[in-house]
């Protein structure tokens, strides 16, 4: 039979487990969930975070221009409009169809463009807050920021959040359990 001494004693070492992960855990799990309320409120924060898509002439894709020539126009309006010493590689070309436009996000920078398909006109320069906040969410912000290419960082940031929230929930569970086991014990002994 277990004695309430023995339990306390083990709640003892859980509080003391419990408040070493709390503060890391506290700094981890406010940024992700503060990242995480942002990210699911990307599209509604009236291009903000993320801008609303513009509209091109057509979305007949038999009117478009080549894909290297919005490449190309994409470079030029990426040194004409924003910045002349920015990096012109592309990290992702999204094709609109229903929009009539194409839209072009970089690697190095959080700039992207939005191109008239038909045309080539620059419809539309914007910042992709969103994503700065996403690599902040996942933890590849660390791996941007110290070079490192083999997302080690990003992988650390998750698994140390993984276990720092499993080791509160694990010590947390034991802190609520045993004062009731303790009070069962001594309600049988009396």
């Amino acid at each position: 039979m277990e004695r309430p001494q023995a339990i306390s004693s083990n709640t003892r070492k859980h509080r003391s487990v419990h408040r070493w992960f709390a503060p890391s855990a506290f700094v981890v799990m406010t940024l992700m969930s503060t990242t995480g309320l942002l990210l699911g409120w990307k599209k509604h924060s009236n291009g903000w975070l993320m801008a609303d898509n513009a509209k091109g002439v057509s979305s007949d894709m038999k009117q478009w221009l080549s894909m290297d020539s919005l490449d190309k126009l994409a470079t030029s309006y990426l040194k004409d409009s924003i910045a002349l010493n920015l990096d012109p590689t592309k990290d992702r070309i999204e094709v609109r169809p229903d929009k009539g436009m194409v839209k072009f996000t970089f690697t190095e920078h959080y700039h992207a463009l939005q191109i008239d398909a038909t045309t080539g006109r620059l419809l539309k320069k914007e910042v992709r807050r969103s994503d700065w906040i996403e690599r902040l969410h996942d933890g590849t912000l660390i791996d941007r920021l110290f070079g490192i290419e083999n997302q080690t960082g990003k992988l650390a940031y998750t698994t140390m959040a993984a276990l720092l929230l499993g080791g509160l929930t694990f010590t947390g569970a034991f802190l609520w359990i045993n004062p009731k086991r303790i009070r069962q014990l001594k309600q049988k002994r009396n």
